[in-house]
């Protein structure tokens, strides 16, 4: 195998050369950014995403932007409200970029450049306000910055979406008195808060007691309602019982007088009858007794029992 002559290296130095010249010349722009093409330090085009080719030597990439989102905290500024107090605050910018040319060409250094506006427009809205509107309107001062600070950063194609006061750091003497005024709304709530819960126990205490003064009637007149239709069934049951036994006893001698009929007793027996009836009279608690006009007849009444029992 033969030596490599100078010739030979010259050329693949030079093929290596161009091919690195090729590759170097051969980018890719990724999702959500843009890239500044400038040709002999003059603004060329802007890339979008996808494949480009720039000529070697001549084309530069000035610049690379990304279009997303960004979120810029910058940190607390001093402020004068309208009544003299000196407070600090710290914001939150939030904002995109809609023109890569514009972000590139328009102003040097575009976050430094928003930083300082914020801090401008800051002082400039809070200048307007006192302390007390400072605290409490937080969204109308969000608005209004975002605004000022939207229709400044155009000409720099910047879009401000949305701007917050992340802390408002007020003089330690004003944090006092307001830590004081809070404590003392905590207590009057606190204070306003146990004494409704008292009322409303108080009021729960008399309705529970107040159920119970009417349960309790209820339930007396209840007892009093079924004590009564209970002795009610029972002189119902009684005057049945004794309706009964009066039926029985009428359908017995009823039924006895019958059978006396049927019997065709003589009148011996009849007297016999008759002298029980009147020894029973005798027998009893009365009086006065009345004795039959037949009474004279007892002898010959005695005289037929006897020839009966023969």
């Amino acid at each position: 195998m033969g030596e490599i002559t100078a010739s030979q290296i010259l050329i693949i130095a030079v093929a290596v050369i161009v091919l690195w010249i090729i590759i170097t010349s051969i980018k890719v722009v990724p999702q959500a950014n843009a890239y500044i093409l400038e040709r002999l330090g003059t603004y060329q085009e802007t890339w979008q995403v996808g494949l480009h080719f720039k000529i070697p030597l001549l084309d530069r990439i000035a610049q690379k932007v990304t279009l997303k989102e960004q979120v810029y905290d910058f940190p607390p500024q001093p402020v004068i409200t309208a009544d003299n107090v000196t407070m600090r605050i710290d914001t939150v910018v939030y904002c995109y970029i809609t023109d890569p040319k514009l972000y590139t060409y328009g102003v040097q250094n575009p976050i430094m450049a928003i930083e300082n506006l914020t801090a401008t427009t800051l002082r400039n809205v809070i200048g307007d306000l006192e302390l007390d509107q400072t605290l409490t309107s937080r969204e109308v001062i969000n608005t209004k910055m975002r605004a000022i600070l939207d229709e400044a950063t155009d000409p720099w194609g910047i879009k401000i979406t949305r701007v917050e006061l992340k802390n408002i750091i007020p003089p330690a003497a004003i944090q006092d008195a307001m830590e004081k005024q809070m404590k003392a709304e905590r207590e009057r709530r606190e204070s306003i808060l146990r004494a409704e819960g008292e009322k409303t126990s108080a009021i729960l205490v008399a309705e529970g007691r107040k159920q119970s003064v009417i349960l309790n009637a209820e339930a007396d007149k209840q007892s009093q309602i079924l004590s009564a239709e209970a002795k009610k069934e029972a002189m119902t049951r009684v005057a049945e019982g004794e309706a009964l036994a009066i039926i029985s006893v009428q359908k017995a001698t009823a039924e006895g007088m019958l059978l006396i009929k049927e019997a065709a007793p003589t009148a011996a027996i009849l007297q016999l009858k008759s002298l029980e009836a009147f020894i029973k009279a005798c027998d009893g608690q009365a009086t006065k007794i009345i004795i039959p006009s037949d009474i004279q007849g007892i002898a010959g009444l005695v005289k037929s029992i006897v020839e009966v029992g023969k």
